[in-house]
């Protein structure tokens, strides 16, 4: 019998593999999560933008996140079948959706960015722009650049899953690192030395993205298990059909935010302006930057969930496939133990140290009512960082045993039924206040979807095991 290749992990110390493969997927998600925020957190702090800056860079990241649904939909899909086609020894069709990947992120790129400059200021305002003039001229200045760079920041994100089913997932991180680094370098510099503003910060964000879109392009023509060749570039429409519904799991996650973000900013433009305080001219904006700040704060935290539970997807998979039920259950166990404690140390910063958080986005250049509302919105909006922490592994943990369609369904539950539906209806009774009430609720009712999961997962697991333990056990006479 041919030795399985992979087989240490069904053998190796389950710490050490979730170690080897959590932490480089972790790296690649804070990477990407910190594109945006290390914009916000730069323009926060130059006085001449501030509170505007921050509100227009809240209306303007869902937008981002669209494009990111479309790349990962083509990257995770066709990674997923070049990972099958390699597997079956089928190069040809492996090759061939690479060129088809390719092709289809060169095309929507230019689509999407066409649409986003044809339409910006509907789509500005559907996202909460015109709150008042300040913020709508920094995010139309913002959304402009950034829709330049919409092309290449598709094809970097959608090529970079692509990468790491050649086998190179190490060069994958650093071609995600490599732009971040860049931005992190010329943020200051464009925004502070020559005083470029909004447009300074996109800038900056883009030529990130170029340098990743060109360290992928370099990559695409060094491939290791495949040849890419003229062939390669046609569409071939059977192959799209079997790559792209694999990734349509991973779209549904993305624009499910994307529509849970529209309602949320919405709502806190409409309450805002009924507020005492933030219905005046020069406070308008408060909310939504505020708001802005907390969600960003929480994509940090739920990138480095994520990453855990991504990370042990191949150990659980292969485990399950050789019907190691017990070792699998114990995986379960000791990912929910680690994401309740990254929920738990995220809780604790909001709680107790929301001003030095809200000081790192140039509190000591606003009113107090820019702080006061953000301590309230850090330690209301996200009083539930243990619940949510626990949620998100424990769905994408569905992912690895085969149940896709379970977690898309449960995670779309969350973001748009309880997240739209609990940011609409709140508000409502409870004004703004409701709209902070909003988040920590919809997390309480997805937990309680989440403790039928976990229980029925482990009984799964059990009669797996009790299955397997009866079917070896030796015939007695």
């Amino acid at each position: 019998m041919e030795e399985k290749s992979n087989a240490f992990l069904e053998t190796e110390k389950i710490g050490k593999l979730m170690q080897r493969y959590a932490i480089p997927c972790i790296i690649s998600l804070v990477v990407a999560a910190l594109y945006n925020i290390c914009d916000q957190i730069f323009i926060a702090n130059a006085d001449y933008l501030g509170s505007y800056g921050n509100a227009a860079n809240t209306v303007v990241f869902p937008l981002t996140v669209a494009a990111l649904a479309i790349a990962v939909m083509i990257g995770d899909g066709c990674c997923a079948f070049v990972s099958l086609c390699l597997g079956a020894g089928k190069k040809d069709e492996a090759h061939k959706s690479v060129g088809n990947a390719i092709l289809l992120c060169i095309i929507s790129g230019i689509v999407l960015m066409a649409i986003y400059l044809i339409f910006s200021e509907a789509i500005l305002t559907a996202f909460g722009g015109k709150v008042n003039d300040g913020t709508y001229e920094c995010a139309k200045e913002y959304f402009f650049y950034i829709t330049l760079g919409v092309p290449f920041y598709i094809f970097g994100q959608a090529i970079n899953p692509i990468i790491r089913s050649d086998g190179s997932p190490k060069f994958a991180m650093v071609a995600t690192t490599s732009g971040a680094v860049v931005n992190i370098i010329l943020d200051p510099i464009f925004i502070y030395v020559f005083k470029w503003g909004m447009m300074g910060a996109a800038v900056a964000t883009v030529l990130g993205q170029v340098l990743t879109a060109g360290l992928s392009i370099w990559y695409l023509t060094h491939m290791k298990a495949i040849k890419l060749s003229r062939e390669s570039f046609g569409f071939w429409g059977k192959l799209m059909k079997k790559f792209i519904p694999l990734g349509i799991t991973s779209f549904l996650a993305q624009i499910s935010l994307v529509i849970s973000m529209a309602a949320v900013q919405n709502m806190c433009t409409k309450y805002g302006a009924m507020d005492e305080i933030f219905s005046q001219e020069q406070y308008a904006q408060i909310p939504l930057a505020v708001l802005g700040i907390v969600m960003k704060f929480f994509q940090i935290v739920i990138s480095i969930s994520v990453g855990l539970a991504a990370g042990c997807i191949p150990i659980v998979s292969f485990n399950i496939g050789a019907k190691k039920y017990k070792r699998v259950k114990s995986i379960f166990t000791r990912l929910l133990l680690i994401e309740a404690a990254i929920g738990a140390v995220a809780l604790i910063i909001v709680e107790f140290f929301p001003r030095q958080l809200i000081g790192l986005f140039g509190a000591s250049n606003e009113s107090a009512y820019y702080t006061d509302f953000a301590v309230k919105c850090f330690r209301t909006y996200l009083c539930m960082m243990i619940l949510a922490t626990v949620n998100k592994g424990t769905f994408i943990f569905l992912q690895s045993l085969g149940k896709a369609v379970a977690s898309s369904l449960i995670s779309l539950l969350r973001e748009v039924v309880f997240g739209v539906g609990f940011a609409i209806l709140l508000p409502a009774i409870f004004g703004l206040d409701g709209l902070l009430y909003s988040f920590p609720v919809a997390d309480i009712m997805t937990f309680i979807i989440a403790i039928v999961v976990i229980v029925r997962t482990y009984r799964q697991l059990d009669a797996g095991q009790k299955q397997l333990n009866e079917a070896s056990a030796p015939v007695t006479a």
